[in-house]
């Protein structure tokens, strides 16, 4: 993954929890970098292990911190440094999730070496879509859950979201129901 999601991880825990939480965490996760440059790839490992000490630091499950995250990740990471991208995702929730298909292309022209997940959507209701999230990367669900209620914080939507269709019960994906 990218250093800018590694940065955003850091800045979640400073903003929430101080700068002192942070190096224990650090500490904790066994990962000796000092400073994450945005726009280098990094092993996905270290992300993985950063999430991993902050569950155990903090008390949290793992898939706290990945909701956590995603929501963070929508809400500040992606609003501050990529408002514009954001905002051309459509005018309400149901166009930017009708969007997402579309919007890692947009995303791969700023980072060139990033291998993103893919987004499909299906069922397409007045009130509903089924998002479906094909990903390399294991583990991350609970991080598109994070995602899809920080966009539904940032156009006031409330959301219900339930996980349909998953790897862990031998599909080739997850496929989330996600209604407003």
């Amino acid at each position: 993954m990218y250093g800018i999601v590694n940065k955003a991880i850091e800045e979640l825990v400073i903003a929430n929890f101080g700068e002192v939480k942070w190096e224990a965490i650090k500490l904790r996760s066994g990962i000796d970098v000092d400073y994450f440059i945005s726009t280098e790839p990094y092993d996905d490992d270290i992300t993985f292990k950063l999430a991993q000490a902050i569950s155990q630091e903090m008390g949290m499950t793992l898939s706290a911190v990945f909701v956590a995250f995603g929501e963070w990740w929508v809400l500040k990471t992606t609003k501050e440094k990529y408002g514009g991208l954001m905002e051309s995702g459509g005018n309400n929730l149901k166009d930017f999730l009708m969007n997402l298909p579309a919007f890692h292309n947009r995303v791969m022209l700023i980072y060139p070496k990033l291998t993103p997940p893919e987004f499909r959507v299906s069922d397409i209701t007045e009130n509903s879509i089924n998002l479906h999230y094909f990903s390399k990367r294991e583990g991350l669900q609970d991080f598109v859950r994070g995602l899809i209620q920080g966009l539904g914080i940032m156009y006031t939507t409330a959301v219900t979201i339930s996980l349909i269709q998953t790897r862990e019960k031998g599909s080739t994906h997850e496929v989330f129901n996600i209604s407003w």
